[in-house]
């Protein structure tokens, strides 16, 4: 019996380790994204986070960051909620934390699996025969998020799903909760076709949005993203946006949320990682509020969200309060009126005005 491509084989294993999504492509298979980057970045829509700009040129094309890459290996591991995203938008008194920060880090999840995959390849990938009959050898180099690559386009020529209009990645069978991993490999693999787009005439997400982050389809101001106010940007968030930011302490599910293709995605395929924790489902503005450092590392360690610290969270706490309508906050947001940070000082002298 023919033993099973490598290919099937890559695919079989991924599934093994947790991953729902798994297709490949070649590395040069998303020329456009260079362009793409390059006028977003032109345009400043990148904001603050400067890091976009100083790598865009190892972030253009896989290329860019390794000249050895051949092949791209998508993946894709679910962390689809089992409840609404948006079914806390009217307490005001509790804080609203996006799905996918709700469990354990994503990046050690999603970079373990990437690891045991890559190790396995490593094994499997150097008994290949190459074309001139000699055993190729097989390197590779796995990235989570934090390296410049350009995750999405890439999953969309790799065939897991295409970019929608809020620019997120769509997967028919698991919607828009994918975190999304990469592995770059020197083996020539055979790829996947690309998904076609299928949004549609559907603009949801774009309506969804509370602070109209999307100039147009397919584009994001990330000046102007929820996401981008609550977790990069360090300073005092734009009092344009305030209102609009609501109860949401950290990131924004609504663009996502209102997707109809998420109506297809199966919280039972989410990796048991991801499960919320109990304290960042339902957190309250006034614990949050009260938060020395030593106090933020305990309640959020081992989460994404420690790495904002506790001054981001406690100024984003003190909008949310702001917007809260609720007098039982006074008391903590003027403890916070001469805090040694002057962006969270800012932030509660501003709450205590709106209340």
């Amino acid at each position: 019996m023919p033993q099973d491509k490598l290919e099937d084989r890559i695919k079989a294993k991924a599934a093994e380790l947790g991953f729902v999504a798994c297709g490949i492509t070649r590395a040069d298979a998303a020329p456009r994204s260079a362009e793409r980057l390059r006028q977003w970045l032109a345009e400043g829509r990148n904001g603050d986070m400067i890091w976009m700009a100083e790598r865009a040129h190892h972030r253009e094309a896989p290329a860019g960051l390794w000249p050895a890459v051949r092949s791209v290996i998508s993946l894709g591991m679910s962390y689809a909620p089992a409840a609404d995203p948006l079914r806390l938008e009217a307490e005001g008194e509790v804080g609203r934390i996006s799905v996918y920060a709700q469990g354990q880090d994503y990046h050690d999840v999603v970079k373990k699996a990437l690891k045991a995959l890559g190790r396995w390849l490593a094994q499997e990938g150097a008994t290949v025969t190459g074309p001139d009959g000699a055993a190729e050898p097989c390197d590779l180099k796995v990235f989570v998020d934090t390296a410049p690559v350009m995750e999405k386009p890439l999953a969309e020529a790799a065939g897991l799903g295409w970019q929608g209009k809020h620019t997120n990645l769509v997967s028919r069978e698991h919607g828009s909760w994918l975190f999304l991993g990469a592995i770059y490999t020197t083996l020539e693999l055979v790829p996947d076709g690309a998904m076609r787009q299928s949004c549609g005439s559907c603009d949801a997400c774009q309506r969804a949005c509370p602070t109209d982050a999307f100039p147009a389809p397919f584009r994001l101001d990330a000046r102007r993203c929820i996401s981008y106010l609550t977790i990069e940007h360090a300073g005092p968030i734009p009092e344009e946006f305030r209102a609009a930011i609501g109860n949401r302490i950290y990131g924004c599910d609504d663009c996502l949320a209102v997707c109809p293709w998420n109506k297809f995605a199966a919280s039972a395929a989410a990796n048991m990682a991801f499960q919320p924790r109990a304290e960042l489902t339902v957190p309250y503005l006034a614990d949050l509020l009260a938060l020395d450092d030593a106090g933020f590392r305990q309640v959020f360690a081992g989460s994404p969200i420690k790495r904002i610290g506790r001054n981001r969270m406690v100024r984003n706490a003190a909008i949310a309060a702001g917007n809260s309508g609720s007098p039982a906050l006074r008391p903590a947001l003027a403890a916070l009126v001469d805090d040694p940070d002057a962006v969270v000082a800012e932030a509660a002298r501003w709450a205590l005005t709106r209340l």
